[in-house]
């Protein structure tokens, strides 16, 4: 049997993708374990949720470094090793990683936006998927690479824009498909059920489909 990989999840409020993570690790067949969940605040709900399952949590407070990204990286990573952690995955971590961080990281590190990518980069997905008048909308599980929302693309969930939306709407919906987007996506990353071609990432067919998650009720 192949070894589960040891997964850290970083995080910066409530945690709700950090829990369908540690959901889905439950499962004897799933080939991550969550090994750490570390946070950029104290007081972000998601430490004690990691807590109560048990599993190791840890506060690298950005504050405490003031604009010294890389000592804050450097104390992250430090933590990083200290747990023998193998992939990351980010989940509403709102820090901007440095490239040298990434870089350590290459192909070992995900996270997961709120759009269909390489649509709506960046913040306030919701309502400029409403403004720009698109009729499908979702998310994305990707590599991180230097440049914000643009790695390689590891799994996307789609969901239709309805009539009446709001953005509190669209976000609800798209959070739901998110919760199965990510365990999936780490699942396949995790599993070396795929591997990265250049500025794609490819697998066999019935991988490749998997990793489309199409919502068509909404």
């Amino acid at each position: 049997m192949t070894p589960r990989r040891r997964a850290a999840i970083l995080v910066s409020g409530r945690g709700a993708n950090m829990a369908a993570l540690i959901a889905a690790a439950k499962r004897p067949d799933y080939p991550a374990d969550i090994a750490l969940v570390l946070s950029n605040r104290p007081q972000a709900g998601a430490l004690d949720r990691a807590r109560d399952e048990g599993i190791a949590t840890f506060v690298v407070d950005h504050v405490e470094y003031g604009k010294d990204r890389e000592a804050f990286e450097h104390a992250v990573q430090a933590v990083l090793e200290a747990h023998r952690i193998e992939i990351v995955c980010l989940a509403g971590f709102m820090r901007l990683l440095t490239p040298s961080l990434v870089s350590h990281w290459s192909g070992r590190m995900l996270n997961i936006h709120p759009a269909l990518l390489p649509a709506f980069r960046g913040l306030h997905t919701h309502e400029r998927a409403l403004a720009a008048g698109v009729k499908i909308h979702g998310a994305t599980v990707h590599f991180v690479v230097p440049e914000v929302d643009s790695g390689p693309i590891v799994a996307q969930a789609a969901v239709p824009v309805l009539d009446g939306d709001t953005a509190d709407t669209l976000a609800d919906r798209v959070l739901a498909v998110e919760l199965r987007l990510y365990p999936l996506a780490l699942a396949l990353v995790a599993g070396g059920k795929v591997r990265i071609a250049g500025s794609t990432v490819i697998g066999d067919a019935a991988v490749s489909a998997a990793a489309r998650l199409i919502v068509p009720d909404g």
